[in-house]
């Protein structure tokens, strides 16, 4: 009776794997029904469920789920030969089961309609169009900087602590809604993981828990970093699953902000993501442009970048390279590879539109 259970659930995994192969042709299916459906109710009640525990039970979760199977794995070694069959079995029904229930609870999100498509923007864009962006994005950069500070060499200090930042991006979002009224943020359910060490050797900001929607951010990053990072999250739990549109949108939903700090972020965070494609696109007019950028922002993009090179270490670029894997398994053929993406999004979006 045990192993006809096992049988059914991993005839399901297969069958599973077959409909998302399947499902992919049919994104709007998926947007309407489930990404604007059944997910919105399911990642509220998510969210209400777990977004008031003061401590991130997804992480607790991860950390008992691993010490049941490695103890599991220890447990049962020797019937990998006595018993092979039945041991690949209940492996089989145990991935089966994670695998329903990470989809059913949030990766169905990875087949719903491209933003692009949702937002009836083009997806490519000429150097003209990159470069005459970028001038502006370095115009209203230096103008909030100079906002903030009396000198263009100074760097940007957000005075916050990192949960005074994480508190915020409600606000961020209630704002977004008024132009975009599917991204609607309560409750809210951000928090500092537990792992944020080990986040920051693997080189990750934060991640998503499908388990139970809450947004995990690593709370060791630079504060300058946060509030892109935690709206970035946040765009996840809204059901955005693609790591470039959860970047668009988490910059956007920066800048809606009234809090300057928060619109210094999102703005510079934009600005980098284009000048690192027009380096690879127009190393001379990169060269022109950047030299127009006040010193002070180069010197917050420098924070973050001996933030992770402090990090560094010779694990990191495998668990890149798995989640980049991991990403094209779930209909994401670029992986992390997402720059042009985020950047004709934002080009494309902003064309017609004052920043």
């Amino acid at each position: 009776m045990r192993n006809s259970k096992h049988i059914v659930l991993v005839v399901l995994l297969i069958l599973q794997i077959v409909l998302l192969s399947i499902l992919k042709y049919f994104p709007q299916l998926v947007e309407s029904y489930y990404s604007k459906g059944l997910y919105v109710y399911i990642s509220k009640a998510m969210r209400y469920s777990f977004g008031w525990i003061p401590f991130s039970a997804g992480d607790i979760f991860y950390t008992a789920a691993s010490i049941y199977f490695i103890r599991w794995f220890i447990i049962n070694r020797k019937r990998f030969i006595n018993d092979t069959l039945n041991w690949f079995l209940e492996i089989g029904a145990a991935v089966s089961i994670i695998y329903i229930a990470f989809h059913l609870l949030w990766g169905f999100n990875y087949y719903r309609l491209p933003l692009s498509k949702a937002l009836h923007l083009k997806t490519d864009y000429t150097d003209a169009e990159l470069i005459n962006f970028t001038e502006r994005l370095i115009k209203k950069s230096n103008a909030i900087h100079s906002q903030i500070v009396a000198a263009d060499s100074i760097k940007i200090v957000i005075p916050y602590s990192k949960a005074e930042i994480r508190s915020k991006v409600p606000r961020s979002y209630d704002n977004l809604n008024k132009k975009f009224p599917y991204l609607e943020y309560s409750p809210p359910s951000l928090k500092p993981s537990i792992y944020s060490t080990p986040l920051s050797y693997m080189g990750f900001s934060g991640y998503l828990n499908p388990f139970t929607n809450e947004g995990q951010v690593n709370n060791k990053i630079v504060n300058y970093k946060l509030p892109t990072t935690a709206c970035h999250e946040a765009a996840h739990q809204l059901g955005y699953a693609a790591e470039n549109e959860a970047n668009f949108i988490g910059a956007m939903a920066a800048i809606a902000n009234d809090d300057i700090y928060f619109k210094y972020s999102g703005y510079t965070f934009i600005l980098r993501y284009c000048l690192a494609d027009l380096y690879r696109r127009d190393i001379e007019s990169y060269q022109t442009l950047i030299g127009q950028l006040h010193t002070g922002v180069l010197k917050n993009y420098r924070e973050v970048q001996l933030f992770w090179e402090s990090y560094q270490n010779p694990i990191e670029p495998i668990f890149e390279k798995t989640f980049d894997q991991f990403l094209k398994a779930n209909n994401q053929k670029d992986g992390m590879k997402t720059y042009s993406y985020v950047v004709a999004l934002m080009v494309n979006y902003f064309y017609d539109k004052n920043l």
